[in-house]
């Protein structure tokens, strides 16, 4: 080839490159939220509250009684993975188990995978729960029953057990079921970073409009939730929280509703704690990321997985290959 054509598949392979990390750029940059203040005198309240917390008291008498097999190593964990599962999806469990969840340690650090429920509508499946819970000893239980309205009691149980049995924890990293974890990708990252409070990371979303339609499912009325728009808050598929914004979380929640929608509760109680979500691109939200190997590796997540391919993609993404530029 000619010095004119060699420069051309350069300058092609240098505007791709650009491309492709210069958009995470500008939607990191474009998506970031403004600090917040904590001049508010309740804001400093919240945060001081938080900071003094007495978990000891908490554990005969936590806002939602739980029945768990689980329990938090003794030593410092890197990362605790909240999986927020259905009581019926026994399967998914065990392939996440099988998967992106058996991971235990990251570049020599503790990581431990939880599953949080509420009950089942079933006696049959309560008992098999217990079973699975005996066996595993991963699940965390509430005394409500799973559904649609009781996420975000969910969301304040697993805070709640978090800060309460697990301050150890530096990093709490809450999913769903249908994701897919790149765990390794996480953990590097988390212990890249330079600020040590206030980690309030995921998929940001700006202005999110409350549902005001009383047909739909998702419905907040006025009177629970007054704004024309939610504060930024981070997409509930998938986000890490540090230590501290657990328990500053669950001080706040005590003056928010929980009808709404649990992600949409959690960026609620962290405005009111002075924390401003961070946005990272290399969480997914509820999208599907088409998979590539070198992609997975560097993703945090992905969406709306299936059981054969989260097999096949954790396979791939866990052989040791490296990837080039």
């Amino acid at each position: 080839l000619r010095t004119h054509q060699w420069c051309f598949i350069f300058f092609n392979v240098l505007l791709f490159h650009m491309l492709l990390f210069g958009a995470d750029l500008l939607e990191e940059y474009f998506l970031r939220s403004l600090p917040l203040s904590y001049t508010d005198a309740k804001t400093l309240e919240i945060r001081e509250r938080a900071r003094k917390l007495n978990t000891d008291p908490l554990k005969a008498h936590l806002s939602y009684t739980v029945s768990s097999a689980a329990t938090c190593s003794d030593q410092e964990i890197l990362l605790l993975v909240l999986v927020c599962s259905s009581p019926e999806n026994r399967t998914r469990r065990n392939v996440i188990r099988q998967t992106w969840g058996n991971v235990t340690d990251a570049r020599g650090y503790a990581v431990l995978t939880l599953f949080a429920l509420g009950k089942p509508a079933s006696v049959t499946t309560q008992l098999e729960i217990n079973e699975e819970s005996q066996k595993h000893r991963d699940i965390i239980e509430g005394s409500f029953i799973d559904s649609p309205e009781t996420q975000a009691q969910k969301m304040l149980m697993s805070v709640e057990w978090t800060v309460t049995f697990c301050p150890q924890a530096r990093y709490i990293l809450k999913t769903d079921e249908g994701m897919f974890v790149g765990i390794p990708s996480l953990a590097g990252y988390l212990l890249s970073l330079t600020q040590l409070e206030d980690i309030y990371i995921g998929r940001v979303i700006h202005q999110g409009v409350p549902d005001r339609d009383p047909e739909s499912p998702g419905f907040v009325p006025i009177h629970q939730y007054s704004e024309e728009f939610y504060p930024d808050y981070c997409n509930g598929s998938a986000f890490v929280m540090s230590q501290d914004v657990a328990r500053k979380v669950y001080v706040a929640a005590k003056e928010v509703p929980v009808s709404v929608p649990p992600d949409i509760f959690v960026g609620i109680c962290a405005k009111k704690a002075g924390i401003a979500p961070i946005h990272s691109s290399r969480f997914s939200g509820e999208k599907h990321i088409s998979y590539n190997r070198c992609c997975y590796k560097f993703i945090f997540t992905s969406s709306n997985m299936r059981e054969d391919e989260l097999f096949k993609d954790w396979k791939e993404t866990s052989d040791g290959k490296d990837c080039s530029l």
